[in-house]
Protein backbone atom coordinates (compact mmCIF):
# COMPACT_ATOMS: atom_id res chain seq x y z
CA UNK A 1 0.00 0.00 0.00
CA UNK A 2 1.32 3.50 -0.82
CA UNK A 3 2.11 5.70 2.16
CA UNK A 4 -0.68 8.15 2.99
CA UNK A 5 0.09 11.72 3.99
CA UNK A 6 -2.08 14.40 5.56
CA UNK A 7 -2.84 17.65 3.76
CA UNK A 8 -0.34 19.41 6.03
CA UNK A 9 2.39 16.85 5.29
CA UNK A 10 1.74 16.97 1.55
CA UNK A 11 1.84 20.76 1.56
CA UNK A 12 5.10 20.75 3.52
CA UNK A 13 6.72 18.34 1.04
CA UNK A 14 5.59 20.55 -1.85
CA UNK A 15 7.08 23.63 -0.24
CA UNK A 16 10.32 21.77 0.50
CA UNK A 17 10.90 20.22 -2.91
CA UNK A 18 9.12 22.39 -5.47
CA UNK A 19 9.77 25.91 -6.74
CA UNK A 20 7.95 28.73 -4.97
CA UNK A 21 6.79 30.07 -8.30
CA UNK A 22 4.73 26.87 -8.87
CA UNK A 23 1.44 28.23 -7.57
CA UNK A 24 -1.61 26.28 -6.45
CA UNK A 25 -5.11 27.30 -7.51
CA UNK A 26 -5.97 28.09 -3.88
CA UNK A 27 -2.84 29.24 -2.07
CA UNK A 28 -4.69 30.53 1.02
CA UNK A 29 -6.66 27.33 1.63
CA UNK A 30 -5.22 24.55 -0.55
CA UNK A 31 -7.40 21.63 -1.58
CA UNK A 32 -5.85 18.17 -1.61
CA UNK A 33 -7.71 16.51 -4.46
CA UNK A 34 -7.30 12.73 -4.55
CA UNK A 35 -9.77 11.66 -7.25
CA UNK A 36 -12.28 12.99 -9.77
CA UNK A 37 -15.15 11.77 -11.92
CA UNK A 38 -16.87 13.66 -14.75
CA UNK A 39 -17.63 17.17 -13.39
CA UNK A 40 -16.79 16.39 -9.75
CA UNK A 41 -13.57 16.38 -7.71
CA UNK A 42 -13.04 14.86 -4.25
CA UNK A 43 -10.64 15.90 -1.51
CA UNK A 44 -8.91 13.77 1.11
CA UNK A 45 -11.92 13.99 3.43
CA UNK A 46 -14.35 12.80 0.76
CA UNK A 47 -15.86 16.25 0.21
CA UNK A 48 -17.35 16.59 -3.27
CA UNK A 49 -16.68 19.73 -5.34
CA UNK A 50 -18.23 20.86 -8.62
CA UNK A 51 -15.22 21.60 -10.81
CA UNK A 52 -15.70 25.02 -12.40
CA UNK A 53 -12.02 25.80 -12.93
CA UNK A 54 -10.36 22.85 -14.67
CA UNK A 55 -9.77 23.59 -18.34
CA UNK A 56 -8.06 20.33 -19.28
CA UNK A 57 -10.75 17.71 -18.63
CA UNK A 58 -12.77 18.78 -21.63
CA UNK A 59 -15.22 15.86 -21.60
CA UNK A 60 -15.10 15.27 -17.85
CA UNK A 61 -12.60 13.76 -15.46
CA UNK A 62 -11.68 10.14 -16.04
CA UNK A 63 -14.28 9.63 -18.75
CA UNK A 64 -14.49 5.83 -19.15
CA UNK A 65 -14.38 5.91 -22.96
CA UNK A 66 -11.27 8.09 -22.96
CA UNK A 67 -9.58 6.13 -20.19
CA UNK A 68 -10.39 2.84 -21.92
CA UNK A 69 -8.98 4.01 -25.25
CA UNK A 70 -5.73 5.07 -23.58
CA UNK A 71 -5.41 1.84 -21.61
CA UNK A 72 -6.09 -0.32 -24.66
CA UNK A 73 -3.50 1.45 -26.79
CA UNK A 74 -0.95 1.60 -23.99
CA UNK A 75 -1.16 -2.18 -23.70
CA UNK A 76 -0.44 -2.49 -27.44
CA UNK A 77 2.15 0.13 -28.30
CA UNK A 78 3.74 3.22 -26.81
CA UNK A 79 6.45 4.75 -28.96
CA UNK A 80 8.02 7.99 -30.08
CA UNK A 81 6.71 9.86 -33.09
CA UNK A 82 8.96 8.32 -35.73
CA UNK A 83 7.17 5.03 -36.31
CA UNK A 84 4.25 4.63 -38.71
CA UNK A 85 1.03 3.75 -36.91
CA UNK A 86 -2.66 3.97 -37.68
CA UNK A 87 -3.63 5.89 -34.55
CA UNK A 88 -1.62 8.97 -35.53
CA UNK A 89 -2.69 8.95 -39.17
CA UNK A 90 -6.36 8.41 -38.39
CA UNK A 91 -6.39 11.08 -35.71
CA UNK A 92 -4.70 13.59 -38.02
CA UNK A 93 -7.37 12.98 -40.67
CA UNK A 94 -10.20 13.23 -38.17
CA UNK A 95 -8.91 16.41 -36.54
CA UNK A 96 -8.25 18.12 -39.87
CA UNK A 97 -11.78 17.24 -41.04
CA UNK A 98 -13.25 19.42 -38.27
CA UNK A 99 -11.53 22.49 -39.75
CA UNK A 100 -11.98 24.58 -42.92
CA UNK A 101 -10.53 23.02 -46.10
CA UNK A 102 -7.49 25.30 -46.23
CA UNK A 103 -6.30 24.08 -42.83
CA UNK A 104 -5.26 20.64 -43.99
CA UNK A 105 -1.87 19.72 -42.48
CA UNK A 106 -1.36 18.73 -38.84
CA UNK A 107 1.70 18.67 -36.57
CA UNK A 108 1.50 17.01 -33.15
CA UNK A 109 3.28 18.05 -29.96
CA UNK A 110 2.67 17.53 -26.24
CA UNK A 111 1.48 20.89 -24.92
CA UNK A 112 -0.22 24.11 -25.96
CA UNK A 113 3.03 25.98 -25.29
CA UNK A 114 4.87 23.74 -27.74
CA UNK A 115 2.07 24.25 -30.26
CA UNK A 116 2.31 28.03 -30.09
CA UNK A 117 6.10 27.88 -30.29
CA UNK A 118 5.86 25.73 -33.42
CA UNK A 119 3.28 28.13 -34.89
CA UNK A 120 5.74 30.99 -34.53
CA UNK A 121 8.44 28.90 -36.20
CA UNK A 122 6.12 28.14 -39.10
CA UNK A 123 5.16 31.79 -39.47
CA UNK A 124 8.79 32.92 -39.49
CA UNK A 125 9.82 30.19 -41.93
CA UNK A 126 6.99 31.05 -44.32
CA UNK A 127 7.19 34.85 -44.23
CA UNK A 128 10.98 35.11 -43.74
CA UNK A 129 10.20 37.72 -41.09
CA UNK A 130 10.58 37.66 -37.29
CA UNK A 131 8.28 40.24 -35.70
CA UNK A 132 5.05 39.25 -33.92
CA UNK A 133 1.96 41.25 -32.95
CA UNK A 134 0.18 40.24 -29.74
CA UNK A 135 -2.37 41.74 -27.35
CA UNK A 136 -1.52 43.54 -24.12
CA UNK A 137 -3.56 41.00 -22.11
CA UNK A 138 -2.23 37.92 -23.86
CA UNK A 139 -0.87 34.67 -22.50
CA UNK A 140 0.34 32.08 -25.01
CA UNK A 141 2.54 29.70 -23.01
CA UNK A 142 5.47 29.25 -20.65
CA UNK A 143 8.35 28.71 -23.09
CA UNK A 144 10.91 31.49 -23.36
CA UNK A 145 9.79 32.85 -26.73
CA UNK A 146 6.12 32.68 -25.73
CA UNK A 147 6.65 34.56 -22.49
CA UNK A 148 7.90 37.45 -24.62
CA UNK A 149 4.48 37.62 -26.34
CA UNK A 150 2.54 37.13 -23.08
CA UNK A 151 2.34 40.62 -21.56
CA UNK A 152 -0.18 39.48 -18.95
CA UNK A 153 2.65 37.49 -17.34
CA UNK A 154 5.38 40.14 -17.32
CA UNK A 155 3.42 43.39 -17.07
CA UNK A 156 4.13 43.65 -13.32
CA UNK A 157 7.82 42.82 -13.67
CA UNK A 158 9.72 46.13 -13.62
CA UNK A 159 12.88 44.43 -14.86
CA UNK A 160 11.35 43.06 -18.03
CA UNK A 161 12.33 44.76 -21.27
CA UNK A 162 10.06 44.25 -24.26
CA UNK A 163 11.93 42.74 -27.17
CA UNK A 164 12.14 44.83 -30.32
CA UNK A 165 10.49 42.06 -32.39
CA UNK A 166 7.35 42.16 -30.19
CA UNK A 167 4.57 44.62 -31.02
CA UNK A 168 1.72 45.00 -28.54
CA UNK A 169 -1.82 46.14 -29.37
CA UNK A 170 -4.75 46.83 -27.01
CA UNK A 171 -6.95 43.89 -26.08
CA UNK A 172 -10.31 44.60 -27.78
CA UNK A 173 -12.38 44.76 -24.62
CA UNK A 174 -15.48 46.92 -24.59
CA UNK A 175 -15.81 47.04 -20.81
CA UNK A 176 -13.21 49.41 -19.36
CA UNK A 177 -11.19 49.43 -22.55
CA UNK A 178 -9.83 52.05 -24.92
CA UNK A 179 -13.03 51.78 -26.96
CA UNK A 180 -16.15 50.76 -25.07
CA UNK A 181 -19.55 49.37 -26.00
CA UNK A 182 -21.06 52.77 -26.78
CA UNK A 183 -18.25 53.63 -29.23
CA UNK A 184 -19.06 53.74 -32.91
CA UNK A 185 -17.91 50.34 -34.31
CA UNK A 186 -15.44 49.40 -31.52
CA UNK A 187 -14.31 46.36 -33.52
CA UNK A 188 -13.08 48.55 -36.35
CA UNK A 189 -11.56 51.07 -33.95
CA UNK A 190 -9.55 48.34 -32.23
CA UNK A 191 -8.57 46.84 -35.60
CA UNK A 192 -7.18 50.24 -36.59
CA UNK A 193 -4.81 49.99 -33.61
CA UNK A 194 -3.31 46.91 -35.29
CA UNK A 195 -3.16 48.78 -38.60
CA UNK A 196 -1.16 51.58 -36.92
CA UNK A 197 1.32 49.07 -35.52
CA UNK A 198 1.73 47.45 -38.92
CA UNK A 199 2.46 50.79 -40.57
CA UNK A 200 4.88 51.85 -37.85
CA UNK A 201 6.77 48.56 -38.12
CA UNK A 202 7.01 49.00 -41.88
CA UNK A 203 8.26 52.57 -41.52
CA UNK A 204 10.88 51.30 -39.06
CA UNK A 205 12.06 48.75 -41.62
CA UNK A 206 10.62 45.76 -39.78
CA UNK A 207 8.51 42.95 -41.24
CA UNK A 208 5.67 41.20 -39.45
CA UNK A 209 5.65 37.41 -39.45
CA UNK A 210 2.45 36.91 -37.50
CA UNK A 211 -0.46 38.26 -35.52
CA UNK A 212 -1.43 35.87 -32.71
CA UNK A 213 -4.56 35.90 -30.60
CA UNK A 214 -7.11 33.71 -28.88
CA UNK A 215 -10.58 33.88 -30.37
CA UNK A 216 -11.97 34.47 -26.87
CA UNK A 217 -9.24 36.09 -24.82
CA UNK A 218 -9.28 33.96 -21.69
CA UNK A 219 -6.16 35.36 -20.05
CA UNK A 220 -7.80 38.69 -19.20
CA UNK A 221 -11.31 37.60 -18.28
CA UNK A 222 -13.06 35.91 -21.21
CA UNK A 223 -13.08 38.93 -23.50
CA UNK A 224 -15.09 38.39 -26.68
CA UNK A 225 -13.74 40.77 -29.35
CA UNK A 226 -16.46 42.98 -30.88
CA UNK A 227 -17.93 42.35 -34.34
CA UNK A 228 -15.66 42.81 -37.38
CA UNK A 229 -12.47 43.00 -35.30
CA UNK A 230 -10.82 39.84 -36.58
CA UNK A 231 -12.11 40.31 -40.11
CA UNK A 232 -10.32 43.65 -40.41
CA UNK A 233 -7.21 42.59 -38.46
CA UNK A 234 -6.68 39.47 -40.58
CA UNK A 235 -7.01 41.54 -43.74
CA UNK A 236 -4.55 44.19 -42.52
CA UNK A 237 -1.97 41.60 -41.41
CA UNK A 238 -2.15 39.63 -44.65
CA UNK A 239 -1.83 42.77 -46.76
CA UNK A 240 1.53 43.37 -45.05
CA UNK A 241 2.70 39.80 -45.71
CA UNK A 242 2.06 38.36 -42.25
CA UNK A 243 0.07 35.31 -41.26
CA UNK A 244 -2.72 35.01 -38.70
CA UNK A 245 -2.37 32.52 -35.83
CA UNK A 246 -5.43 31.60 -33.80
CA UNK A 247 -4.71 30.16 -30.35
CA UNK A 248 -7.61 27.74 -29.78
CA UNK A 249 -6.05 26.06 -26.74
CA UNK A 250 -8.87 27.30 -24.50
CA UNK A 251 -11.77 27.89 -26.89
CA UNK A 252 -11.54 24.94 -29.27
CA UNK A 253 -13.53 21.72 -29.62
CA UNK A 254 -16.97 23.20 -29.04
CA UNK A 255 -16.30 24.91 -25.72
CA UNK A 256 -17.94 28.15 -26.90
CA UNK A 257 -21.12 26.25 -27.82
CA UNK A 258 -21.89 28.27 -30.93
CA UNK A 259 -19.19 26.65 -33.11
CA UNK A 260 -16.67 23.85 -32.93
CA UNK A 261 -13.83 26.37 -33.20
CA UNK A 262 -13.79 29.83 -31.67
CA UNK A 263 -12.61 31.60 -34.83
CA UNK A 264 -15.72 30.39 -36.68
CA UNK A 265 -17.85 32.59 -34.44
CA UNK A 266 -15.99 35.62 -35.82
CA UNK A 267 -16.39 34.60 -39.47
CA UNK A 268 -12.67 34.26 -40.21
CA UNK A 269 -10.25 31.48 -41.19
CA UNK A 270 -6.74 31.70 -39.69
CA UNK A 271 -3.58 30.61 -41.46
CA UNK A 272 -2.43 28.60 -38.45
CA UNK A 273 -4.47 27.11 -35.60
CA UNK A 274 -2.97 25.90 -32.33
CA UNK A 275 -4.79 23.43 -30.10
CA UNK A 276 -3.85 22.15 -26.66
CA UNK A 277 -5.40 21.26 -23.30
CA UNK A 278 -8.85 19.96 -24.29
CA UNK A 279 -7.92 17.59 -27.09
CA UNK A 280 -6.25 15.11 -24.74
CA UNK A 281 -8.69 15.57 -21.82
CA UNK A 282 -5.69 15.98 -19.54
CA UNK A 283 -3.35 13.61 -21.40
CA UNK A 284 -0.36 15.48 -22.93
CA UNK A 285 -1.48 16.17 -26.49
CA UNK A 286 -1.49 19.31 -28.63
CA UNK A 287 -1.52 20.17 -32.30
CA UNK A 288 -0.82 22.79 -34.93
CA UNK A 289 -2.91 22.75 -38.10
CA UNK A 290 -2.06 24.96 -41.04
CA UNK A 291 -2.14 25.28 -44.80
CA UNK A 292 -0.08 23.08 -47.10
CA UNK A 293 2.02 26.04 -48.26
CA UNK A 294 2.93 27.13 -44.74
CA UNK A 295 3.57 23.54 -43.61
CA UNK A 296 6.02 22.97 -46.45
CA UNK A 297 8.08 26.02 -45.50
CA UNK A 298 9.41 24.18 -42.44
CA UNK A 299 12.33 21.92 -43.36
CA UNK A 300 12.24 19.69 -40.31
CA UNK A 301 10.06 19.03 -37.27
CA UNK A 302 10.48 16.48 -34.48
CA UNK A 303 8.66 15.98 -31.18
CA UNK A 304 9.55 12.83 -29.27
CA UNK A 305 6.10 12.24 -27.82
CA UNK A 306 4.01 14.46 -30.09
CA UNK A 307 1.48 12.31 -31.90
CA UNK A 308 2.46 9.09 -30.16
CA UNK A 309 -0.15 6.32 -30.57
CA UNK A 310 -1.47 6.50 -27.00
CA UNK A 311 -2.01 10.26 -27.19
CA UNK A 312 -3.77 9.95 -30.54
CA UNK A 313 -6.00 7.12 -29.29
CA UNK A 314 -7.01 9.40 -26.43
CA UNK A 315 -7.56 12.29 -28.86
CA UNK A 316 -9.85 10.20 -31.05
CA UNK A 317 -11.81 9.10 -27.97
CA UNK A 318 -12.29 12.74 -26.92
CA UNK A 319 -13.78 13.53 -30.33
CA UNK A 320 -16.07 10.49 -29.95
CA UNK A 321 -17.42 11.78 -26.63
CA UNK A 322 -17.95 15.33 -27.91
CA UNK A 323 -19.99 13.96 -30.80
CA UNK A 324 -21.83 11.11 -29.08
CA UNK A 325 -22.80 13.06 -25.97
CA UNK A 326 -23.63 16.25 -27.90
CA UNK A 327 -21.34 18.29 -25.68
CA UNK A 328 -21.23 21.30 -27.99
CA UNK A 329 -24.99 21.71 -27.63
CA UNK A 330 -24.62 21.23 -23.89
CA UNK A 331 -21.95 23.94 -23.70
CA UNK A 332 -24.28 26.33 -25.50
CA UNK A 333 -27.29 25.66 -23.28
CA UNK A 334 -25.43 25.51 -19.96
CA UNK A 335 -23.40 28.59 -20.85
CA UNK A 336 -26.57 30.47 -21.77
CA UNK A 337 -28.12 29.48 -18.45
CA UNK A 338 -25.07 30.71 -16.55
CA UNK A 339 -24.88 34.04 -18.36
CA UNK A 340 -28.59 34.73 -18.12
CA UNK A 341 -28.57 33.82 -14.43
CA UNK A 342 -25.73 36.23 -13.69
CA UNK A 343 -27.36 38.96 -15.76
CA UNK A 344 -30.57 38.59 -13.71
CA UNK A 345 -28.70 39.20 -10.45
CA UNK A 346 -26.35 41.83 -11.90
CA UNK A 347 -28.66 44.80 -11.08
CA UNK A 348 -28.94 43.57 -7.50
CA UNK A 349 -25.18 43.44 -6.93
CA UNK A 350 -23.27 46.71 -7.37
CA UNK A 351 -19.99 44.81 -7.66
CA UNK A 352 -21.01 42.85 -10.78
CA UNK A 353 -19.75 45.22 -13.46
CA UNK A 354 -19.92 42.97 -16.51
CA UNK A 355 -21.12 39.53 -17.54
CA UNK A 356 -19.69 38.20 -20.78
CA UNK A 357 -18.49 35.17 -22.70
CA UNK A 358 -19.51 32.40 -25.06
CA UNK A 359 -20.66 28.92 -24.10
CA UNK A 360 -18.67 27.59 -21.16
CA UNK A 361 -16.21 30.48 -21.36
CA UNK A 362 -17.99 32.91 -19.03
CA UNK A 363 -16.44 35.90 -17.29
CA UNK A 364 -17.87 37.94 -14.39
CA UNK A 365 -16.01 41.21 -13.80
CA UNK A 366 -16.20 42.60 -10.27
CA UNK A 367 -15.83 46.35 -9.71
CA UNK A 368 -15.72 48.67 -6.72
CA UNK A 369 -18.64 50.57 -8.23
CA UNK A 370 -20.31 50.64 -11.62
CA UNK A 371 -19.53 54.29 -12.27
CA UNK A 372 -15.74 54.17 -11.93
CA UNK A 373 -15.45 50.49 -13.02
CA UNK A 374 -12.42 50.24 -10.73
CA UNK A 375 -11.47 46.55 -10.43
CA UNK A 376 -12.49 44.91 -7.14
CA UNK A 377 -9.32 42.86 -6.95
CA UNK A 378 -9.49 41.89 -3.27
CA UNK A 379 -13.16 40.92 -3.48
CA UNK A 380 -12.44 38.73 -6.51
CA UNK A 381 -9.61 36.99 -4.67
CA UNK A 382 -11.79 36.39 -1.60
CA UNK A 383 -14.60 35.01 -3.75
CA UNK A 384 -12.18 32.74 -5.58
CA UNK A 385 -10.74 31.32 -2.36
CA UNK A 386 -14.17 30.75 -0.84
Amino acid sequence: MPELFSLKQTLQMRRSYMGKSCKLHFEVAPLKIIKASRQYMYDDSGQEFLDCINNTSHVGHCHPHVVGAGQEQMAKLTSSYGFLNEQTSQYARRLVNTLPDSLCVAFFVSSGSEANDLALRLAKAYTKQKDVICMDGAYHGNLGTLMEISPSRYIKNPNHEKKDWVHIVPTPKTFRGKFEKDSNNPGILYANEVYKILKKAKNDGRGISAFISESVISSCGMVVPPPHYFQYVYRFVREEGGVCICDEVQSGLGRIGENFWGFQYHGVVPDIVTIGKPIGNGYPLAAVVTTKEIAESLADHASTFGGNPVACAVGRAVLDVIENEKLMSSAKSVGKCLKEGFKVIQPLHPMIGDVRGLGMMVGIELVMDKESKKPAKEAAEILTYK
